[in-house]
C-alpha cells in the first residue's frame, strides 16, 4: 500500500483514515472503496492538489449519505449497546463499559444522557435516522462521562479521539437551530459493511 497517501484532515464516517491512490492509468474517473479498515480515494494523476483536496472531501460526503440513507431508520437497544462497545475498543481502549444503552422518548431538550453510578446510557429518539457517525459521536460523548464528569480538559481530551466530534457537533448544532432547541454542554455529541466502488464518478 506504498502508493497510498493519507489525508491526514479528512475521516470516514465512523473515524476510518482517507488514502489516495494517483492512478496513470485514470483519466475521468474517481472512485471510493473500503480496504482493511481504511478508506481507498483513485483518482487520475493529473489532478492538482486544490482538485484532489475537492474530490476526497466530495466522496468521503457521498459515502456518508449513502450510508446514511441504508442506515435502519430504527436501531435496536441491542445494536445500541453493541456500538458502545465499538467506541469504546476503538477510542477507549474499552474502558467505558456501559450496563445498557437504551433509546428515551423523555429526552426531547438533551441528545444523550448517562448514569455513571450504575453505568446506564440514554440517547434520546430524536437521534434516530441520523448519520451513523452522528449517533457515534453521541454515544462518545455519553461513553466519556462514564469515565470523567463534566465537561473539563480530560473530558476534552478523550472526546477528541473520536475524529468525527467537530462534524457531529456541527450536525447536531444545525438541528437543534432549525428545531428552536438551545444547544448546551449536555447536547454536545456525546457496521463494517463491506462496500465496493459504490459509482464511479466523473471529473469535471
Amino acid at each position: 500500500m506504498s502508493d497510498l497517501v493519507l489525508h491526514e484532515h479528512v475521516a470516514g464516517p465512523r473515524g476510518e483514515r482517507v488514502l489516495v491512490r494517483r492512478s496513470a492509468r485514470r483519466r475521468r474517473t474517481v472512485s471510493i472503496t473500503r480496504r482493511e479498515g481504511d478508506l481507498v480515494i483513485s483518482i487520475p494523476a493529473t489532478f492538482s492538489a486544490r482538485r484532489e483536496k475537492q474530490w476526497v472531501t466530495k466522496m468521503v460526503d457521498q459515502l456518508v449519505a449513502k450510508e446514511a440513507r441504508s442506515t435502519p431508520a430504527r436501531r435496536s437497544d441491542t445494536s445500541l449497546l453493541e456500538m458502545a462497545r465499538e467506541v469504546s475498543e476503538a477510542y477507549l481502549a474499552g474502558r467505558a463499559q456501559p450496563s445498557s444503552v437504551t433509546w428515551s422518548t423523555r429526552q426531547n431538550q438533551r441528545w444523550g444522557s448517562c448514569t455513571p453510578s450504575d453505568g446506564t446510557i440514554r440517547l434520546s429518539h430524536q437521534l434516530q435516522g441520523m448519520p451513523d457517525y452522528v449517533v457515534r459521536s453521541v454515544m462518545m460523548h455519553e461513553l466519556v462521562h462514564l469515565l470523567v464528569p463534566g465537561h473539563g480538559p480530560e473530558f476534552k481530551a478523550l472526546m477528541a479521539k473520536y475524529p468525527q466530534a467537530e462534524k457531529a457537533q456541527g450536525f447536531l448544532d444545525g438541528v437543534s437551530w432549525a428545531k428552536s432547541l438551545p444547544p448546551g454542554d449536555d447536547d454536545v455529541v456525546g457496521q463494517e459493511e463491506p462496500v465496493g466502488e459504490p459509482s464511479l464518478q466523473r471529473a469535471r
